[in-house]
């Protein structure tokens, strides 16, 4: 059984996701974790499937007009026990150049994983929700690292254990 990484990015329209769920279940890929998401007016979707090959997969999404398709296949998760305490990281503020690098490097030099960022400018308003995987203990002093580097981007930076999601 072969495990694929799939991204798909094209134009939003309505049906795109059944569209894309329906080609691979047509050829027997098992959908484990996809993230789907608008932006700015495209269409992205990135997947973890079971089953298939590249091929197949590749020929049956090839039927999808206007959409840019990358199929590869991965290596099975292996089972890591030490993932770490889930923490949020929120940022708010003006845009400006950036933000990202600046936050993201900050969380990576305390040893932070991220599991999930996304980004959205509202106006002249941007926001930053990261979720990260902190090593035991190391959530005070990122905390003051990540206000260091708030005052210097001139945005609002919050860490917040995250809560347990109930499925």
């Amino acid at each position: 059984m072969h495990e694929l990484a799939i991204t798909v990015i094209g134009p939003d329209r309505t049906g795109i996701v059944a569209d894309v769920a329906e080609a691979l279940a047509g050829v027997g890929a098992n959908l484990t974790d996809s993230t789907m998401t608008r932006l700015r007016g495209h269409f992205t979707m990135t997947l973890i499937c079971t089953g298939p090959s590249v091929v197949d997969a590749r020929q049956a999404l090839s039927a999808l007009s206007g959409v840019v398709i990358e199929v590869r296949e991965v290596s099975p998760e292996s089972d890591k026990s030490d993932k770490g305490e889930p923490y949020v990281v929120s940022v708010h503020g003006a845009d400006r150049l950036g933000i990202v690098a600046a936050v993201t490097r900050v969380v990576a030099a305390a040893g932070g994983n991220i599991t999930d960022l996304s980004t959205r400018l509202t106006g002249a308003l941007y926001v930053l929700i990261a979720e990260v995987d902190l090593p035991a203990g190391a959530a005070d002093e990122l905390a003051e690292r990540l206000a260091v580097a708030a005052a210097e981007l001139g945005v609002e930076v919050t860490l917040r254990r995250a809560e347990s999601e109930i499925l």
